[in-house]
This record gives C-alpha cells, sequence and structure tokens, in this order.
C-alpha cells in the first residue's frame, strides 16, 4: 500500500502549468489533491481530459479576496497534508513603473494573498496531518534589478515571509520550502524575449516541487543554482550594471 494513501495536496493557484504538472506527479505519488484556482473551467477541464476526477476536487480561490479565505480553509473537504502556494501574476516593470493597477495586483497575488491564506493553515493547530508548506518563489526576488524590481520585490518579500514561517513552523516539525524559479516555458512568460538554453519545462519543476527535501531554498536546474550564487555573490555594483 502507498504510504502517501489518504494523505492530501492542496494547491493553490492551481491553473498554473507548473501547478498542473504538480497535481499530476503528486496523484502518481498516491497523494489527494484538492486543486483550487479563481478559473475552476479551466481546471475542471484539465482534470477530465486526464481522467483524474477521482482524485482531485476543485475548488474556487481567489488570491485577492482576503475575507473569502478563512471560510475557504474552513469548508476544505479535508485538511491538508502538503499545500503549496503557486499562485502568481506578472506585469512587466516598464508597465508596473506607470500603472500602479499592475503593480498592485502583482502585490496582492504574489504576496498579500500568500500570507493571508497561509497564515490561516500554518496557525490551525488543530490540523496534525499538515507536514509542508511550499511557496513557489523567483530569481527575481534575489537581488533588485532594473528590468524587474518590482515584481522581483513581491517575490522577495514572499521568500523572506517563508523564512520566518520555517522558523515558526519548525517546533511542530513541519518543513517549509521556497522554490526559487528561473524561466519556466509557461503562458505567463509568453511574448518575453527570454534566453531559451535557461528555459525549464513545467514538469520539470514540477517534480523539484513534489520531491522537496528539508533544504529552505530549492533552485532547480544547476545552470540556475549558479546563476543564483552568482546573484547573491555580486557587489551592488556589478548588479546596477545588469539588464
Amino acid at each position: 500500500m502507498n504510504q502517501n494513501t489518504n494523505k492530501t495536496v492542496l494547491i493553490l493557484g492551481a491553473n498554473s502549468d507548473v501547478a498542473k504538472q504538480t497535481a499530476k506527479q503528486y496523484i502518481e505519488k498516491g497523494f489527494s489533491v484538492i486543486a483550487a484556482s479563481r478559473n475552476t473551467n479551466s481546471l475542471e477541464q484539465f482534470v477530465s481530459e486526464h481522467n483524474l476526477n477521482s482524485k482531485v476536487k476543485v475548488l474556487s480561490f481567489d488570491a485577492v479576496d482576503f475575507d473569502s479565505h478563512q471560510k475557504f480553509y474552513a469548508e476544505l473537504p479535508a485538511k491538508p497534508h502538503i499545500v503549496v502556494y503557486a499562485a502568481g501574476f506578472l506585469v512587466d516593470n516598464e508597465t508596473a513603473l506607470i500603472d500602479f493597477k499592475g503593480a498592485q495586483q502583482m502585490m496582492l497575488v504574489n504576496y498579500m494573498g500568500a500570507v493571508s491564506i497561509l497564515n490561516i493553515i500554518a496557525t490551525d493547530k488543530n490540523n496534525k496531518n499538515l507536514e509542508r508548506i511550499i511557496g513557489l518563489s523567483s530569481l527575481s526576488g534575489v537581488r533588485g534589478r532594473k528590468s524587474n524590481f518590482v515584481y522581483g520585490s513581491t517575490k522577495a518579500a514572499f521568500t523572506t515571509y517563508l523564512a520566518g514561517l520555517r522558523q515558526e513552523l519548525a517546533s511542530r516539525n513541519i518543513k517549509v520550502n521556497a522554490l526559487v524559479i528561473g524561466y519556466i516555458r509557461t503562458k505567463i512568460n509568453e511574448g518575453l524575449q527570454l534566453n531559451e538554453s535557461l528555459m525549464m519545462e513545467p514538469d520539470y519543476v514540477a517534480k523539484n516541487i513534489v520531491n522537496a527535501g528539508n533544504s529552505f531554498t530549492i533552485v532547480p536546474n544547476f545552470k540556475w543554482k549558479i546563476i543564483y550564487l552568482i546573484l547573491k555573490m555580486l557587489p551592488e555594483s556589478l548588479v546596477a550594471k545588469l539588464p
């Protein structure tokens, strides 16, 4: 009998390409999945196309509707063993600088929505199931760079939040991981001029999520690990010369 049978994964923002692949891979490991997103029609179509109806429960979840989060969590069909926060929103930096609504939406989805729902989940001490929380962050949040610092600031805030949450939950033996991710071949990046040699496939990133270990920071792909380390070590004068 699979040791993960009767265990549940809650994926928040489950309509992304990475999140869908993550759901499939958790199911292959024996988990049941609660897939939550604003766009339930797309999720239900995905579940139906891949014959996952018996293993996936689709729910409506809006990351920026903070007042609904407590009710959403209270009404879950099962309290989760693993939670993955995969919700994300991106506008380019030039747009974010002149259109605050775009910048605000990134802050709401990428950071504030995460803090709102994850605080509720993390502070429920009656949920003895909870084993792990995984947040999808970004290399953009490692250092402020002029090409993407508005988006990057939301991911930097999220990573910092996850680092503190990891310390908060350590006494309950609940692990917290931050996936610090580079370029992925997904719909959110369509139309952007990105280095093809650095592109990762959604199923590859998903594999790193479902196999998350004890390390807080997980950087998929050795090329991105090198870039991550370089970004961390570069002096500010050189970071300022980066695009």
